[in-house]
């Protein structure tokens, strides 16, 4: 370890940290009242405690009320703030790391109807796609305010006992002014590179009145939009360079790329699918050009990325922030020689993606993050008797409630009627190459039931009588569903994408897609379909399709769709099917008028969730103590289960994720993971 490029310390002006990993400025939306609370300090801390050198926060800080929080920002424009970045500051520390908040006013990537309901304002009135507002073109009056506000903010920072902080300047008010996309004033803030570079230089002309020199500053900026008419690579460098001219920034967090698009800030944070590090080499020429550190983070993923990063001279610090939610012990894991034990993250975008359905962030497969109040990240041995616990399936939800109970001290022994483990996640896996990444949280479960001493039972269907054999003090039904078929005349006819997925049904030559669901089930299956040369149409009830497939997830569905011609019919129900030759008619409805149409076709694929496989859990709950009831209040509060119904009973029984009901795969481990951490 002494020798691992990761885990050598770096001199960041009067500041040691203690390695080369930070997790860099993101905002989980768990503010409250726009303060970093106990839930966003705990957040913070649990990284600290797992290792890493620096955990900035605070993404798209907020500093002036015409800046208004879109999702869930902080609001640093006040000193209320203050004592809220005292006790994370005091946290953070209390571990060794650094902590730092990143600032910003977002100019035209805000909405002017919350908050205040001020207007938003930029270099000229130029909408932003994404948010959509019509900015006020700013008057100087506006520049002198917000640039005071900036420099009051990093005040409240330093007075908050923070390590520094960072400009965000990608996107936001900062770069805005930057582009010729955005900046089109004729006055001594616009035309040349160096009346556009003008408001960002006192902005931080400001800061450093406000803080001193012994304020650790730095900017996280994009060097190249990347888009036609913005700013180029070229444009950046020189930026940069300017920037650091000044002597008044610490360290430059390269960005590459603009995000006033979703398709374009899909490109910034890539996902699953993508290649790891894409702008690591982007990243390195802008090192080369200037002489303070350089950060980077984008698609970091896994420590051997991130040892290629710095030992290759691109950064000096790399960003690995997605993976620390999750798994925020990767440094410590790294450190005990257990990388193989790291939880990995797979680029599901599950995260970034919940922030805009205004939805807090939370990890695919990690239910701990956010919820380190209740859930600890580490699974504790129970102070009390070990037990025998049985779990009936072994998808991810059954694998991670092995898991957990055998963490906890209990015997445990996991019934999976395949071959296999890992149930549906492996269908999700196995749907394009894109979701190929969700193989690794099957992996990593299977890796840590291993670990944990869990008999696995493969090729062995579970009833009750198998179940009640092992004298069971706990029995857990995790036999996930199957697909779920509309309630249509001719349903007989149709086929699942689970059938696509799993290649017991070939494609044929036209396909309808009927999905009732509108998540990546049907979208993976529709990319299958569309880069096998099959002719699809895809109909949904809902105003678009892919309705739940938000964010930074759906722009590479829709490039496939339309690249390959998919045919898109939102607004429309299926109806019925019947045969008509060796083809079939689908009949649709218009959700809104009622008017009926066909489609000729030779294959009708159906997405509409998943029905439980309950019967062995029913078969069950007759000899259960709980007659299967489960104490909804002790599993929210994430403490044991003692409901008593029949004393007569011979074992406690749960069933748990899509046995219940269809949902999706966090809420089937978080089910997993509240109920028996509490065993």
């Amino acid at each position: 370890m002494a020798d691992d490029a990761l885990l050598q310390p770096l001199q960041l002006k009067h500041l040691e940290l203690k390695n080369r990993i930070l997790s860099t400025s993101h905002e989980p939306a768990y503010a409250e009242d726009g303060k970093p609370k106990l839930r966003y300090q705990l957040y913070h801390e649990e990284k600290a405690k797992g290792g890493l050198a620096m955990t900035m926060f605070g993404g798209s800080t907020n500093v002036a009320p015409d800046s208004p929080p879109v999702f869930g920002q902080l609001y640093a424009g006040d000193d209320s703030i203050i004592p809220y970045f005292q006790q994370l500051a005091g946290r953070v520390h209390r571990h060794g790391a650094a902590t730092m908040v990143q600032l910003t006013h977002m100019g035209r990537r805000t909405i002017s109807d919350a908050g205040e309901w001020l207007p938003t304002v930029a270099p000229s009135s130029v909408r932003e796609p994404a948010h959509r507002s019509f900015p006020k073109e700013m008057e100087e009056a506006d520049i002198r305010r917000i640039v005071r506000a900036y420099g009051q903010a990093a005040r409240r920072a330093k007075e908050g006992n923070l390590d520094g902080c960072e400009v965000i300047a990608y996107g936001h008010l900062v770069d805005q002014f930057w582009s010729p996309l955005v900046n089109q004033r004729t006055d001594r803030y616009g035309g040349s590179l160096e009346n556009r570079m003008r408001f960002g230089l006192e902005v931080l002309a400001e800061i450093r009145e406000q803080v001193g020199d012994d304020f650790i500053v730095g900017i996280r900026m994009t060097c190249d939009e990347d888009t036609d008419g913005g700013l180029t690579a070229e444009d950046g460098i020189a930026i940069a360079r300017g920037l650091v001219r000044t002597g008044m920034i610490d360290f430059v967090n390269v960005i590459k790329g603009w995000i006033a698009t979703d398709e374009a800030i899909a490109r910034v944070i890539p996902g699953s699918g993508t290649p790891l590090g894409p702008h690591l080499a982007f990243a390195g020429a802008i090192k080369d050009a200037v002489n303070v550190a350089v950060f980077q983070a984008a698609r970091v993923a896994d420590v051997e990325t991130a040892r290629h990063a710095v030992a290759s001279g691109y950064v000096d610090m790399v960003g690995m922030t997605r993976a620390h939610m999750a798994d925020p012990h990767i440094v410590r894991k790294l450190e005990r020689g257990e990388a193989d034990r790291i939880r990995p993250c797979v680029g599901a975008s599950f995260c970034i993606n919940r922030l805009y359905l205004g939805h807090d962030a939370l990890c695919i497969h990690n239910p701990s993050t956010g919820r380190e109040s209740t859930i600890p990240q580490l699974v504790e041995r129970t102070a009390g008797p070990a037990r025998r616990v049985v779990v009936v399936g072994g998808g991810v939800a059954g694998l991670e409630a092995a898991r957990v109970s055998a963490a906890r001290g209990h015997t445990v022994t996991l019934f999976e009627a395949a071959h296999e483990l890992g149930g549906q996640a492996l269908l999700a896996a196995r749907a394009n190459g894109r979701r190929r990444e969700l193989q690794g949280i099957v992996d990593w479960l299977i890796a840590e039931v291993g670990h944990e001493g869990v008999e696995v039972r493969l090729n062995t269907p579970a009833d009750a009588d198998t179940v009640v054999a092992l004298d069971p003090d706990v029995v857990i039904v995790a036999t996930g569903g199957w697909p779920r078929i509309p309630d249509i005349g001719g349903a007989h006819l149709v086929t699942t994408v689970w059938d696509v997925i799993s290649g017991h049904v070939r494609p044929q030559g036209s396909v309808l897609v009927f999905d009732d669901h509108g998540n990546e089930e049907a979208m993976s299956t529709i990319e299958r379909l569309a880069l096998g040369g099959s002719s699809v149409e895809v109909v949904t009830p809902d105003r678009h399709v892919g309705h739940e497939v938000t964010g930074t997830a759906y722009p590479e569905y829709l490039r496939i769709m339309y690249t390959h011609g998919v045919v898109m019919t939102p607004d429309h129900r299926l109806v019925g099917v019947a045969r008509s030759g060796d083809r079939m008619v689908a009949v649709l409805r218009n959700s809104y008028t009622g008017t009926e149409q066909e489609r000729l076709v030779d294959q009708v694929i159906v997405e509409h969730g998943t029905e439980p496989i309950a019967d062995v859990y029913f078969d069950l709950v007759d000899d259960s103590r709980n007659r299967g009831e489960v104490d909804i209040d002790a599993l929210i509060a994430v403490q044991p289960q003692h409901l008593v119904t029949n004393p007569a009973g011979l074992y406690q029984l749960f069933r748990i994720g899509d046995a219940v009901a269809s949902r999706n795969m966090h809420a089937a481990i978080y089910d997993a993971r509240r109920l028996c951490i509490a065993l």
